[in-house]
């Protein structure tokens, strides 16, 4: 499968050899430290031609278009789009409601797939990987870096990761968005149950340093629906107090709260132009992760 030699149960061979025909690519210009597939802010050498400026001295005399010397006596330089590599920094919710999980799958080890593909399709391609597991601060953090070994200590901190604590997102993307280099891919892999407000602060952060942020946000279909029929005892997963209730009771009334969350996290990934993908723990996460590539694959340069 890779040089990770450690039998990974959320990693495919087979769907990683699927969905690596398709690259991941950045929506916005990436500063990487070698070549590769992403645009670049800079000029640099590329087969890709970008624009002609004026010559100034000290420029290479070989980027000299002579056809255009040649028809307006003036010198202009070709400049070229420079292409590079990306940092893709995955940032794993592990509080406590990330356990929940009616399908047989909690959101954990669906985040697992999620993140632990990415990562290996970006170390496949030769960009560099990085980890954060969050919860109520930063439980563990990986710098991004382009080794198999790496990847390696990445895939053992997804591997170890358990769904514990109380959330709190919202201060720790912060955080990040002030630690983390300029211009990388910032994945958060989360069930968001936190105020939209507060996650339109920190967007807005994280996009004012230039970052590419995705959010795959995880629900699971019996949140969606919400089909008990008889009187349940929920549990607050990130601490709080149980609450016995007949849930004939308070369907309309969740309904209605559920829809407005929905609709302010809708506005508010709109306004900050994130990437926001909703997913439910009984969809395929390959037909997930191929939808998100695809797209990416069919808009590269737009913002």
């Amino acid at each position: 499968m890779s040089t990770d030699r450690v039998a990974r149960t959320f990693l495919d061979s087979s769907v990683l050899a699927r969905l690596a025909a398709v690259p991941l690519l950045s929506r916005r210009p990436m500063t990487g430290g070698v070549s590769g597939r992403h645009e670049s802010p800079h000029r640099g050498s590329s087969v890709e031609f970008a624009e002609y400026r004026k010559y100034v001295p000290g420029d290479d005399l070989r980027r000299l278009d002579w056809r255009v010397y040649g028809r307006t006596d003036r010198n202009y330089v070709k400049e070229y789009e420079a292409d590079t590599n990306l940092r893709l920094c995955l940032v794993v919710d592990s509080s406590g409601s990330m356990g929940y999980g009616s399908t047989g799958m909690t959101r954990i080890d669906y985040a697992r797939r999620l993140a632990g593909t990415l990562g290996f399709l970006a170390s496949r391609q030769g960009d560099a990987v990085g980890l954060s597991c969050v919860a109520d601060a930063i439980l563990r953090h990986l710098p991004p870096r382009r080794n198999p070994a790496h990847l390696r200590l990445v895939l053992d901190g997804l591997e170890e990761m358990r769904p514990h604590g109380t959330s709190r997102l919202p201060q720790v993307l912060h955080e990040l968005a002030e630690t983390v280099p300029q211009r990388a891919m910032i994945v958060i892999v989360s069930d968001l149950f936190v105020d939209p407000g507060e996650l339109a602060s920190c967007f807005g952060h994280l996009r004012f340093r230039k970052h590419d942020v995705v959010v795959f946000h995880l629900l699971d279909p019996q949140e969606m629906a919400f089909d008990f029929r008889r009187p349940t005892r929920f549990l607050d997963m990130e601490g709080g107090s149980p609450l016995f209730v007949d849930p004939l009771d308070i369907a309309d009334r969740y309904a209605q709260a559920l829809s407005a969350w929905l609709g302010a996290l809708r506005s508010t990934v709109l306004e900050q132009g994130i990437d926001y993908h909703r997913v439910l723990l009984d969809e395929d996460y390959e037909k997930v992760l191929a939808r998100f590539l695809i797209s990416r694959a069919s808009t590269r340069g737009r913002r």
